[in-house]
């Protein structure tokens, strides 16, 4: 079984072998509010989730919660929802992030995740959610999707050409 959980000390093994996993690959981690900061030093990654999320051109209230098998007892990916959506975000980002962990993907996680997401963003008085991904990302399109996503547009962004997709809550 599936939840989300917010950061604590009781997860901080879980968030290690995760992130440990995730950056050894070499790809980038994401939601963005996981790879802020350094991972190794839990003290200080732990306070960073309090308050809004700030970088790139991002400084809105948002909330991040890490996926938690329950049955296996591991970290399988992570959201960030962003609890409005400024100029920037509207454009590219929206109001979830998400990712899994690699050795996690393609087992239906993904879709799972955003669903709990939804959820939250519900709780939170967000009806109408706005996801974005990387056109070249197809799993995640699909997660999107099977949570009643419709495409709006496609932009392009740098170079990357970036889906953007609307959920009705």
């Amino acid at each position: 079984m599936l939840k989300l959980v917010s950061l604590c000390e009781d997860y901080k093994k879980h968030l290690t072998d995760m992130m440990d996993e995730w950056c050894a690959s070499g790809e980038k981690v994401v939601p963005y509010s996981i790879r802020r900061l350094d991972y190794r030093n839990f003290k200080e990654y732990l306070n960073g989730f309090e308050g809004d999320l700030i970088g790139q051109d991002i400084t809105v209230p948002s909330s991040t919660f890490f996926c938690l098998d329950t049955d296996r007892d591991i970290f399988v990916g992570a959201v960030n929802i962003r609890h409005y959506l400024n100029e920037s975000l509207l454009l590219n980002g929206g109001h979830i992030g998400d990712g899994i962990r690699l050795s996690e993907r393609r087992k239906g996680y993904a879709t799972k995740m955003v669903a709990l997401a939804i959820k939250e963003c519900k709780m939170l008085g967000i009806n109408k959610i706005l996801m974005v991904c990387d056109r070249e990302n197809i799993g995640s399109a699909k997660s999107i999707v099977k949570n009643n996503g419709v495409l709006e547009n496609e932009i392009e962004i740098n170079g990357i050409v970036e889906q953007r997709y609307w959920i009705t809550v």
